[in-house]
């Protein structure tokens, strides 16, 4: 009886792990950028997931013009996506990115529009919001983003990571605050965000001033991330796995979270409070409590239970 048990379980869990194991290699090869999108890859590997691969394999994944509209136009689509509950960040190729694409920027940075010093100023500070969006839209998404790091996550890419809201790493990942050694400010993200992410401000500031890589060693124990894997394959099935458990739960609770975490983050506690109240008084009245309770008595998993798309 206990062998017939026992094989019983290891059929079940096969079947589980096989469909994971595809969609992990699904999401390691993707064979190029999705129409229309030329600088992003975007694929759905499992039920309620949708994966966003930069994909500029070539120029290490470097955020070139086309880049900054189209992750908005990205995340835009994934915020009204009723299918959609989660959603994982990685990178193509060699590294998760290079930061911003020099060659292709400069002549837009350096030389904005204007007659005068006025108008010129008043440009470039429409220029750097627009930017600015590109990483906030992560932040303001109420589907809660995983992001999946390997190799090297510079400049731009540090304030991509921070505008998320779990970051896994592997091993070889490292990560730098570029901007101070071509002469900049950061300014899309990362002095705004790190801080709160790491809760350290003269490790903020040492990171922020001197341009040094942080390897993944640190970034786990100061709070950059919450895990670290041996390999980019054993990161993004960690990445699936943990967005199938977050995708699994009621899509009222989950976004609701989000939301408030981040408004929470941002306000005092007593202010967070009220807006919480504020929220669930309707929040509450959702079918997915009952569903979640029962499942509960019933001792059954999560996965089980059948929440209507939000």
């Amino acid at each position: 009886m206990a062998v017939a048990v026992i094989r019983s379980a290891f059929r079940k869990s096969k079947v589980s792990w096989l469909p994971g194991l595809s969609a992990v290699r699904a999401m390691s090869a993707q064979a190029g950028a999705t129409a229309p999108f030329s600088t992003l890859s975007v694929s759905h590997p499992a039920n309620a997931v949708t994966h966003v691969e930069l994909h500029r394999p070539e120029k290490r994944n470097a955020m070139n013009r086309a880049f900054w509209s189209e992750m908005v136009d990205c995340f835009s689509q994934i915020a009204l996506d009723s299918d959609c509950r989660v959603v994982i960040v990685s990178g193509a190729g060699k590294v998760f990115t290079a930061g911003i694409d020099l060659t292709d920027m400069a002549g837009q940075l350096l030389q904005p529009e204007g007659d005068d010093v006025a108008r010129m100023s008043w440009n470039l500070r429409r220029l750097i919001a627009k930017y600015q969006e590109t990483f906030s839209i992560i932040e303001k998404c109420p589907k809660p983003v995983v992001v999946a790091v390997h190799g090297a996550c510079v400049g731009g890419g540090v304030d991509l990571i921070t505008a998320c809201d779990i970051r896994l790493c592997t091993q070889d990942a490292w990560f730098q605050v570029k901007e101070v050694d071509i002469g900049l400010a950061a300014d899309v993200g990362t002095l705004q965000r790190l801080p709160k992410v790491i809760g350290s401000r003269s490790l903020v500031n040492e990171l922020a001033l001197t341009g040094r890589n942080m390897y993944s060693d640190e970034a786990k124990s100061c709070g950059l991330v919450s895990r670290v894997f041996p390999d980019k394959e054993a990161m993004i099935a960690g990445a699936l796995e943990l967005a199938g458990e977050i995708a699994a739960r009621s899509p009222v609770a989950v976004q609701g979270t989000k939301i408030n975490l981040i408004y929470s983050r941002d306000h005092s506690v007593a202010e967070g409070l009220d807006y919480m109240a504020t929220w669930n008084m309707s929040m509450l009245q959702t079918q997915d409590i009952m569903k979640s309770a029962q499942a509960a008595m019933e001792k059954k998993s999560p996965k089980e239970v059948p929440f209507s798309k939000l």
